[in-house]
C-alpha cells in the first residue's frame, strides 16, 4: 500500500482539525475521535473533497466497535479505510472491500508476539504500530509481518518522522499539525527531502 508521495496521514480529533486536513493539498486523512451525531457530516465533507478517508472505529463515540457496526459503516458512510484494534472489525471491513487497519500497541515483546500472531489471524491490508516513535520496533514487525506499515503515537518531530520512514513505515499518522504543515505536498522543500529518505 503506497500512499503516493503523502507521509503524513493528518489525524483530526476534532471537526475543526478535519476541517484543516479538508482544505490541505493531502488526499488521505484519519478520523480519530468523532461523535456519531458528526459521522454523515464529517464522511461528506471528505468525499465532496475528493479525499480519502480512514474511520478509527473504537474512537466513534454512541457506536459499538464490532463487526454489526463495520458493516454498518461501509455501507452507509463508505469510508476508504477503517481502523481497529478488534480482529472482528477488521475482518468485515475486508469482506465489505474497505482498507482494514489493523491498530497494534506494542508495550513489550509480549504484546509483540500476540500482536503477529493476530496479524497472521486477521491478514490486515495495513498495521497501525504505536508507538511509532520507535524505529527498531517498526524495523521488527515489518520483517515479522512484510505488510505496509503507518507508525502512530509519540511522533513530534520531522526527526521522527523520517526515522519512522527509514524504519519501514509507509507514512505516519499524527495529529500534529506543525507536522501537517510541513510536510505538505504542495511544499516542494519537502519534496526534494522526502525523494532523499
Amino acid at each position: 500500500m503506497k500512499f503516493y508521495e503523502q507521509r503524513i496521514l493528518p489525524a483530526s480529533r476534532q471537526m475543526k482539525d478535519l476541517e484543516k486536513a479538508v482544505a490541505s493539498s493531502y488526499e488521505y486523512l484519519v478520523l480519530l475521535d468523532v461523535h456519531i451525531s458528526q459521522l454523515k457530516h464529517a464522511c461528506n465533507m471528505v468525499q465532496q473533497a475528493n479525499k480519502k478517508l480512514f474511520l478509527h472505529l473504537d474512537l466513534i463515540q454512541g457506536l459499538q466497535s464490532d463487526a454489526h457496526a463495520t458493516e454498518y459503516l461501509c455501507q452507509e458512510y463508505r469510508p476508504y479505510g477503517i481502523l481497529s484494534t478488534k480482529s472482528s472489525v477488521i475482518q468485515k471491513a475486508k469482506q465489505k472491500g474497505v482498507l482494514a487497519v489493523q491498530r497494534i500497541f506494542l508495550i513489550d515483546n509480549s504484546a509483540l508476539e500476540k500482536s503477529c500472531k493476530l496479524i497472521e489471524n486477521t491478514q490486515p491490508d495495513v498495521i497501525e504500530v504505536l508507538p511509532g516513535g520507535m524505529p527498531s520496533i517498526i524495523r521488527k514487525v515489518k520483517e515479522r509481518t512484510n505488510l505496509p506499515i503507518l507508525a502512530g503515537g509519540f511522533i513530534s518531530t520531522s526527526e521522527d518522522v523520517k526515522l519512522a520512514l527509514q524504519a519501514g513505515a509507509e507514512a505516519v499518522t499524527t495529529s500534529n499539525k506543525q507536522l501537517w504543515t510541513d510536510f505538505e505536498k504542495k511544499d516542494l522543500t519537502t519534496f526534494a527531502i522526502l525523494n532523499k529518505i
